[in-house]
């Protein structure tokens, strides 16, 4: 079987053992914060691959992936879509309240919630969750919140790590690894 060759902090790692769901902002996360418009004024979003099979492997493992954005766009919803993703809140600044519905769906508790952002619109999601994580290139202050800052940048797989943290954490990455080294 192949080991895996991830290392985290031990402390980080019983941090994020309780994790049932994990929100991530879009803008900076999920992609790397620019905007990109069409003649015709629609916006045009890039996403990275491997966030998106980071997100399909937490599902796997039992861990709720849910989406919280400022914004709202054609693009993202397909995105989504195509992930699985079934808890998503659209279009809002205000994203605690958003996150507490979000919890109360699925029966859950600020203490199994781990969230990932960019921006200052993310700190009362990330400072209520039990581990919070900021990618590379986030706002200063949002890193300084952060439990886990990446390697990569938003948009360049930085959810992925977030993704990778949490399924070592709960013991899943292993196996789920060994699945594509047969």
């Amino acid at each position: 079987m192949t080991q895996p060759v991830l290392n985290f902090d031990p402390e980080l790692l019983l941090r994020a053992q309780p994790v049932r769901v994990a929100f991530f902002d879009v803008d900076g996360v999920l992609t790397d914060g620019g905007l990109l418009f069409s003649e015709s004024g629609e916006t045009l979003k890039r996403f990275n691959t491997l966030d998106g099979h980071g997100i399909k492997l937490l599902q796997k493992a039992g861990i709720t992936p849910a989406v919280i954005t400022g914004r709202d766009s054609a693009p993202l919803r397909v995105r989504l879509k195509a992930l699985g993703v079934e808890h998503a809140v659209f279009g809002t600044e205000d994203k605690r309240p958003a996150a507490e519905q979000v919890l109360a769906t699925l029966g859950l508790n600020w203490s199994q919630a781990a969230a990932m952002g960019d921006d200052w619109p993310d700190l009362p999601v990330m400072r209520s969750s039990a581990l919070a994580c900021a990618p590379h290139n986030a706002h200063i202050e949002v890193r300084h919140c952060a439990h886990y800052t990446t390697q990569a940048r938003g948009g360049e797989g930085a959810a992925r790590e977030f993704c990778d943290l949490l399924l070592v954490a709960t013991g899943a990455y292993a196996g789920l690894l060994a699945g594509y080294a047969a």
